[in-house]
């Protein structure tokens, strides 16, 4: 996301048992009846929405804050994604298709009229309002990656009452500014250009670059950052006013549960058929897994620990939970990102040394039993991830290479014993310091040991299973590593602060959204937006740049990415979702690989 998701990372952004949970789309339902009945949504355990400001750090880009919670309220220029599709949905975007000129220099992008629910027109003002305040404050945003993309590589922008032009410095990839950038921008109304509650600034009007305007977006940018650090505002007329979305906010609570109700105002073409949408938090799955045999949750999942029949093949469902059998229906699908715990290359890691050295990364990524973990953790809802490549991409992306480390421990432990390694009470000693071939390398000193830690998200026992199984493993290769657990939130603050750890795992790894075009440089690129392991090499940032200002295929990308390792790679599961039988829609439910929460298209 973001991180699983989330991050949108996020991304891509939330735990993997829960992504149908985040992303089941019915079509669109000719001659409905108005909006009536409550559609009730478990959220994620220890996922819930926290930030409702649409321009958000890397700690608040996650699958609970930007896909279920900010884009039912504040629609992106673009809209990606509809039932299984990853691609740009032209009739439920802000604006028309953009149109790019000068040699794919120049993009043009046309703005259709909606309107917020202030009254105001989505136009160009509103675009150039995101777009001063991303000029002014780029580090500030999650989707920011130096010398990339928007906002370092545009030269200038003008604009018209509804079209606003962007030339940029260097020839770029159509497909990877569309899917990864302009998809990025989120218009902002009049009424957020603000200082205080009633102190309006001039960020949205200011010219593009501008020293003043600098200043002007700065002040506006941290009354919004504060105000949205205040969960009591999230219903208030300022946040409310900004609606372009299907939905309106009508409660939140500091807890994570809130209620959506149906924006009258909405311009799009598909209108709520739901009079009430509730999204409920939990702090574990066994507390979700309680609501739904009890019938409080009509979309919600279960922890594949429980089901006792084994998927038939990936992206395919086996029988339901017996619980749950007679009342919903299981679905799965195909999550369109990768999963992967992160190396932390920080200088403020203490055993950055050892992290540095790539056969010390191959020794951990051999010790890792993606299969087993899929079949007796996962009961075969999952796919293994071997490079940063979602597990199907079209062909026309690129090949994703052939599994360069499959798992096998005695071929990683003789690649520690063959560097200067000796197996001493149980952990990896380094007996031959130095930088020859059969040493242990830069920095690593005479009686250095192999003892990491590793901090992973609370509230899912698959997770918690896969963690044990993968420390044991690799406690047979004399890698000592010590777990600690904290909120699917807190880890993906302690993540980001590049402190703490030498791996992080937050449960759902990478979905490429709103990024989806499945480029690197938000993950890996030096200083880029999601690089939370500060991970740092020439030759990565060639094949990024290779795709991002030429052509659109990664296969150069994909094979270093699984050769080089600045993640361990891990098991990708695919959503073991729960739908209540009464939930209808014209065609039947799809999971959308990038987890859109789309309950407009819901009917009882």
């Amino acid at each position: 996301m973001h991180f699983g998701r989330k991050l949108r990372l996020a991304v891509t952004v939330g735990l993997s048992a829960c992504a149908l949970s985040l992303g089941l789309i019915a079509p669109t339902v000719s001659g409905a009846s108005s909006a009536s009945g409550t559609l009730t949504f478990a959220e994620g355990a220890g996922a819930n929405p926290n930030w409702i400001f649409p321009f958000e750090s890397c700690q608040y880009c996650s699958v609970d804050n930007i896909n279920q919670f900010q884009d039912e309220m504040f629609r992106p220029l673009y809209w990606f994604g509809l039932g299984g599709s990853v691609t740009l949905v032209p009739s439920l975007s802000l604006a028309s298709s953009p149109v790019y000129s000068h040699g794919n220099r120049t993009v043009t992008l046309k703005l259709k009229g909606w309107k917020f629910a202030s009254g105001q027109v989505v136009n160009a003002q509103s675009v150039m309002f995101f777009l001063n305040m991303y000029k002014a404050l780029p580090a500030d945003f999650w989707g920011y990656n130096p010398g990339y993309g928007i906002p370092d590589q545009v030269s200038s922008i003008t604009h018209t009452k509804m079209a606003v032009t962007i030339n940029f410095k260097a020839v770029v990839n159509p497909l990877w500014i569309t899917n990864n950038y302009l998809d990025q921008v989120t218009p902002f109304p009049d009424t957020w250009d603000r200082t205080s509650s009633g102190a309006k600034s001039s960020c949205a009007t200011g010219a593009y670059g501008s020293a003043s305007n600098k200043v002007a977006c700065t002040n506006v940018y941290n009354y919004l950052n504060n105000l949205s650090s205040q969960t009591t505002s999230y219903t208030g007329k300022l946040w409310q006013s900004g609606d372009t979305g299907p939905w309106k906010l009508t409660s939140f609570d500091n807890l994570g549960n809130l209620t959506f109700q149906p924006n009258s105002h909405y311009s799009g073409p598909v209108k709520p058929k739901i009079e009430y949408v509730k999204e409920v938090a939990y702090t574990t799955t066994q507390a979700e897994e309680n609501d739904l045999q009890a019938g409080k949750i009509d979309l919600g999942f279960v922890d594949p620990g429980v089901l006792t029949s084994p998927a038939p093949a990936p992206g395919k469902v086996g029988p339901n939970w017996g619980n749950l059998a007679s009342r919903y229906n299981l679905a799965t699908g195909i999550i369109w990102g990768f999963n992967y715990a992160p190396f932390n290359f920080s200088t403020k890691d203490p055993k950055v040394d050892a992290v540095n050295q790539l056969y010390i990364r191959q020794a951990l990524q051999e010790s890792t039993d993606q299969a087993g973990i899929i079949q007796n953790v996962f009961k075969g809802y999952g796919f293994p991830s071997y490079t940063a490549l979602p597990a199907i991409v079209p062909a026309s992306m690129g090949k994703a290479p052939v599994n360069p480390y499959p798992f096998n421990l005695t071929t990683a432990k003789g690649l520690l014993t063959s560097h200067g390694w000796t197996m001493t009470g149980g952990v990896m000693t380094c007996t031959s310091p130095g930088t020859g071939a059969t040493q242990c390398g830069a920095n690593i000193t005479q009686g250095y040991t192999l003892n990491f830690k590793l901090v992973y998200a609370s509230g899912s026992p698959a997770l918690t299973q896969e963690i044990t199984a993968e420390v044991a493993d690799w406690a047979q290769i004399g890698v000592q590593v010590a777990t600690s657990t904290e909120s699917f939130n807190s880890v993906i603050g302690d993540c980001s602060s590049g402190s703490g750890f030498q791996l992080c795992m937050w449960g759902g790894g990478w979905t490429f959204v709103p990024n989806y075009f499945p480029t690197g440089e938000t993950l890996f690129a030096v200083g880029g937006g999601f690089n939370v392991g500060d991970y740092n090499s020439a030759t990565m940032t060639a094949d990024i740049k290779a795709t991002d200002f030429g052509h659109s295929n990664l296969t150069a990308y994909a094979a270093y990415t699984a050769q080089n390792l600045p993640v361990i790679f891990q098991p990708e599961g695919t959503p073991t979702g729960e739908i209540i039988k009464t939930l209808h829609s014209k065609i039947g439910f799809v999971g959308s690989p990038i987890l859109n929460f789309m309950p407009e298209y819901y009917y009882w």
